[in-house]
């Protein structure tokens, strides 16, 4: 599928919305393969007619105003055939047929005034000239068009004009034959409802590409709000940690003050690419894509670094990853990596741990994330905040489990499922 810049996109489908919303990800830039050289396509096995580019290219008004123009020279055609029968003359005839037929020139811009004109210049016709065999016709194409083009309440008065236009018609006829008017009725109101369910089928395609359009987009922020605050408001977090301690041992200990310091100038550095890396999400290049096409982000691997990071702040950090868990999928990767961040940005902002366990392991088919502290624990009046339920969200996506809450020997404990394909 190609957008509206030229490139290429794929579809994701999100199975955890009632109806899968549909999201559009561009798809990275693709190169041919090696020792491989183009191939023309086939050309068509017959050229385009140049004609239809050039009648898509007319405007619709004016393609109204010719059919007005053709309904208006066949009747005046007939009523100068019929000249001889007009009880009014024939001036008054083609007056009258050009009320019929100048109406369906708005048809799209005006269509209940423009149906309501011509219905009334039918019923005079037939009451004082002669009913004309060809305006009931036009009568039909305004009354479709009332239906498909007017808004929901107008396009209700149609049927009921029809019936009175329809009375004065076959004032004569109908006593004598009340089939024929019946059947002509009915045919027009049939008309009326195609044209009437065909614009409320329209109006529900547009509501739901509108609904489908919204969740795309708060789909989007979501995920973007999740990596602000998983990625720049853990650095954050870490850099106003140590600068705390910075300003605590400034004057006794100068030479642990530099290391924080020094600290605080790396982890900064680390904030300023993370944040890079999410506006990347918003404006990307053919040089932001990694070797699976997704934007770089950190892994399970990553979470080493992680912990050397927190370590700066004093917090005494046990990793234990299993082999298995760093082969999974990219998504579960990133995912676990997200879980354990905001895991211990928690414990730096509120546990006032010494010390925090992390492990990460594959058993079963099941990718396993488990992060314990001996922090102060669960207090009073516990609720979640946005980090974790951002990762809820992402735990939900992937058909996995979380929970949280007071660990068994004291402090905090996180701990996520997360299904292996």
């Amino acid at each position: 599928m190609r957008g509206p810049d030229g490139r290429r996109y794929r579809t994701a489908v999100r199975p955890h919305h009632r109806a899968a919303a549909t999201a559009l990800t561009p798809e990275p830039p693709m190169s041919p393969p090696p020792h491989t050289r183009a191939v023309p396509a086939d050309p068509p096995p017959w050229p385009p007619l140049p004609v239809f580019p050039v009648l898509r290219a007319v405007p619709a008004e004016w393609w109204d105003a010719a059919l007005a123009g053709v309904f208006l020279l066949v009747m005046a055609v007939e009523r100068i055939g019929a000249a001889g029968d007009l009880h009014g003359g024939l001036p008054v005839a083609l007056v009258l047929s050009a009320a019929v037929a100048a109406p369906l020139a708005v048809r799209r811009t005006r269509p209940l005034a423009g149906y309501l004109v011509g219905a009334a210049a039918l019923s005079a016709e037939a009451l004082f000239v002669l009913p004309s065999p060809v305006s009931p016709y036009a009568d039909l194409v305004g009354l479709y068009s009332l239906g498909l083009y007017a808004p929901r309440r107008r396009a209700w008065v149609g049927p009921f004009a029809a019936l009175l236009g329809m009375a004065a018609y076959f004032a004569d006829l109908g006593r004598a034959y009340p089939v024929i008017p019946t059947g002509v009725l009915f045919l027009w109101l049939l008309g009326w409802a195609f044209g009437y369910g065909t614009a409320r089928r329209g109006e529900q395609r547009e509501a739901a590409r509108l609904l489908l359009h919204r969740e795309v987009v708060a789909e989007e922020r979501a995920r973007l709000a999740r990596e602000l605050h998983d990625s720049v408001g853990h650095t954050l977090n870490v850099v106003l940690v140590q600068a705390g301690a910075a300003r605590r041992l400034l004057d006794r200990e100068p030479e642990r003050t530099r290391e924080l310091l020094s600290g605080m100038e790396h982890t900064g550095r680390e904030a300023l690419d993370d944040l890079d890396r999410v506006l990347g999400l918003l404006r990307r290049g053919a040089g932001d894509w990694d070797a699976d096409g997704a934007a770089p982000q950190p892994g399970v691997a990553d979470l080493e670094r992680l912990a050397e990071r927190l370590g700066r702040t004093g917090l005494k950090v046990r990793l234990r990853i299993d082999p298995a868990a760093r082969r999974v999928p990219r998504s579960l990767d990133v995912s676990a990596y997200r879980i354990v961040q905001e895991a211990l940005t928690n414990t730096v902002k509120h546990a006032g741990a010494r010390s925090v366990g992390v492990t990460v392991r594959r058993t079963a088919g099941r990718l396993a994330v488990e992060v314990c502290d001996d922090g102060r624990g669960v207090p009073a009046g516990y609720a979640p905040g946005r980090g974790l339920l951002g990762v809820a969200e992402r735990v939900s996506v992937l058909g996995g489990r979380v929970e949280h809450g007071p660990g068994e020997p004291g402090g905090f404990r996180l701990r996520a499922e997360l299904p292996v394909p």
